[in-house]
């Protein structure tokens, strides 16, 4: 009996491992996956050399909470407390900071000759969208779909919701943030096209979520009416987005020695692609 009970308990320790080298190597993929854009973009490395330390230290610090947030919110994996998910959200950090150091060092965009701000700042930046994937490819490609009520009920919440739509523009907007191509498009469009912009990214927002129907898209009860949806997620999530684009912008330096005009064009142009990721959020997330 006793051999029996250790062979059960060696048993159980290796699917532990395994389950454990597992999750690593899913999150690790969801890592790549996720900031692969920005490891390939030049601007990205040279703006983790001029960055102000102060902004790239206050995104990173929003990094914890919105990762936690994610782990909590996605509901695919039961979890013990608030402590399991901050512990997840760390893991999901230093698994980014290993992917990130390994593929830049691949490609020669960071090596042992440069300053360590410069190689930080390079670092730093790719593990905000790396370890975005990591959460979510842990959490959601695990295969653990079982969702309990509470789960359920977490899941489809209203702060839910928004953390999804936040998420999808933090994601997508930081891949086109700190391109020029920003700022060359805010002087090119004209305010009536700025005002076009805005209302195309309402109805695309709106539209990619309750009118198209895609899989995974929330299911709205037939009783709510238009007006209250488009009100409650809609229009507050592109004023979310909004936000997050002049952070963004801001986080840059975009809107630095930039009339407010200029910047008020600028976040126009960034909550489009913003507007987009949040709408593809709510759906995929």
């Amino acid at each position: 009996m006793a051999d029996t009970d250790k062979g059960i308990s060696a048993g159980a320790a290796e699917d532990r491992d395994r389950a454990f080298f597992m999750g690593l190597a899913r999150a690790f993929a969801g890592a790549l996956i996720f900031a692969l854009p920005m490891l390939m973009t030049m601007e990205m490395w040279s703006i983790g050399f001029y960055i102000e330390p102060f902004r790239l230290v206050l995104l990173l610090l929003l990094l914890i909470p919105l990762l936690t947030g994610l782990s909590y919110f996605s509901g695919f994996r039961k979890t013990t407390g608030l402590a399991d998910e901050v512990v997840d959200s760390f893991v999901a950090v230093a698994v980014a900071v290993a992917m990130a150091v390994a593929i830049l060092t691949i490609f020669g965009v960071v090596d042992a000759g440069m300053s360590p701000r410069e190689v930080i700042g390079k670092i730093a930046l790719q593990v905000f969208p790396a370890s975005i994937g990591a959460v979510l490819a842990t959490d959601q490609l695990s295969g653990e779909e079982d969702l309990d009520r509470e789960q359920k009920e977490r899941r489809n919440s209203y702060p839910a919701e928004l953390l999804m739509m936040g998420a999808g523009a933090l994601f997508l907007g930081l891949n086109i943030a700190p391109t020029e191509e920003i700022v060359l498009l805010s002087y090119m469009m004209s305010p009536w096209q700025e005002i076009a912009l805005a209302v195309l990214s309402l109805v695309l927002m709106h539209g990619f979520v309750y009118a198209v129907g895609f899989s995974g898209a929330p299911e709205v009860p037939r009783h709510v009416p238009f007006l209250s949806l488009f009100l409650r997620f809609t229009l507050v999530g592109y004023a979310l987005v909004l936000v997050i684009g002049l952070y963004l912008l801001w986080t840059f330096g975009r809107t630095d020695g930039t009339g407010l005009q200029e910047i008020i064009s600028a976040v126009v142009v960034l909550g489009f692609p913003c507007a987009i990721g949040a709408a593809a959020a709510r759906i995929v997330l």
